[in-house]
């Protein structure tokens, strides 16, 4: 069993991760990008952002510790772990998978064609 406050001190173990908050929530960021947040504490839940398929195989292989969030933040990932179900390894992994999902996702976007773009008209 984990609480919020094992969520927030697992999430604040990993390399980069910062708090800070969105829509009065707690959320937690690598390279300014939101990879989980609290924001369905209340309900027992904490949240990953997750890529779809990454949801599924959570989901598909753990279905009494994660759900898809409802509606369109779900099936783009966004993904219910439940707290007083998850232990502590398994919260940890899902945290450090949804952190790596977000490092890879920005270390993308910052070597892609709109960062190329931008470096080649900052010069004018």
């Amino acid at each position: 069993m984990t609480t919020a406050d094992d969520f927030r001190r697992i999430a604040l173990t990993i390399e980069g991760a910062e708090e800070r908050a969105h829509m009065d929530a707690a959320d937690f960021r690598v390279g300014g990008r939101i990879f989980a947040t609290l924001a369905s504490q209340a309900q027992g839940y904490g949240n990953l952002v997750l890529t779809p398929e990454v949801q599924a195989l959570f989901v598909e292989e753990a279905p009494e510790l994660f759900l898809p969030i409802a509606g369109g933040w779900g099936r783009m990932g966004m993904t219910h772990i439940r707290l007083a179900t998850a232990d502590e390894d398994t919260l940890t992994g899902a945290l450090r998978k949804a952190w790596k999902l977000r490092v890879d996702k920005n270390t993308r976007t910052q070597s892609g064609p709109r960062a190329r773009r931008r470096a080649r008209t900052s010069g004018r």
